[in-house]
């Protein structure tokens, strides 16, 4: 059997124009980076803001027809940063805080502490058992499942009524108990 030398593959105009892109995202991404910073407070997401604009690009597709792809780079940058804004309006994040173990009591508790919380959920473990099991199930649902009235009731088969006259039964018996352990 013979092999015959293959002659190299020729590159796509696609792949062509991907290299091209490539090339020139490592040339603008410091004054990306510069244009980034100058403009968020948190420096951690100037490299998560460039990564955007170069995909943004790559999901347009036809960047091998922009006669002006630094400018047109600097137009998408303004975007993602616009965008940023936006979301950082909605999600309040200039009122978030970081976090800090000293401020947010990341300290492990004491023996004590931990034999108190043991305690104390025992009891409501108890307190919940002297429920009728329907009216348990339902609180259990709601409270640590997480589940809406109509999904317990669909889940359940009982109307919603059902299942809020359970759950105020539960919250009363719970309440009831706290109060006499006090």
């Amino acid at each position: 059997m013979e092999f015959l030398p293959q002659e190299p593959m020729a590159k796509s105009p696609h792949l062509e124009a991907s290299d091209a892109l490539a090339i020139r995202a490592r040339s603008l991404r410091g004054p990306l980076s510069r244009y980034f910073a100058r403009s968020v407070r948190d420096l951690s997401e100037v490299e998560d803001l460039v990564q955007e604009v170069f995909l943004r690009i790559v999901r347009r597709g036809d960047y091998e027809q922009l006669e002006h792809l630094d400018g047109y780079i600097f137009e998408t940058a303004a975007s993602v940063l616009k965008d940023h804004f936006r979301q950082g309006q909605a999600r309040r994040r200039d009122r978030h805080v970081e976090f800090e173990s000293d401020r947010h009591g990341a300290s492990t508790p004491g023996a004590e502490a931990t034999l108190t919380s043991r305690e104390s959920l025992e009891a409501a473990i108890q307190t919940l058992m002297v429920l009728p099991q329907r009216t348990r199930t339902v609180f259990v649902m709601r409270r640590l499942e997480g589940l809406s009235y109509r999904e317990i009731a669909a889940r359940m088969g009982i109307s919603v009524s059902g299942v809020e006259k359970h759950m105020v039964r539960a919250v009363q018996h719970l309440l009831a108990r706290r109060e006499t352990a006090r």
